[in-house]
């Protein structure tokens, strides 16, 4: 039950992530506005950083993707 509890939070968290980079609101929900210089997409960061986490969770580590071999 634990383990069940655990996936589905990831998936959530995953999931507010990626509606919050999809912005349906069209802008009216931000954490950070963007018209601020230089911190305006640290939240858009933020959510990218979360949906790299989720996914080197299940697997797919994207960070592989960028190293030289």
């Amino acid at each position: 039950m634990k383990r069940v509890l655990q996936e589905m939070f990831v998936l959530g968290i995953a999931a507010v992530a990626v509606l919050y980079l999809i912005n349906p609101t069209a802008g009216i929900l931000e954490f950070i506005p963007d018209n601020l210089p230089l911190v305006g997409n640290l939240d858009e960061a933020g959510a990218v950083l979360i949906l790299t986490n989720v996914l080197a969770y299940y697997g797919l580590d994207l960070n592989r993707l960028g190293k030289r071999r």
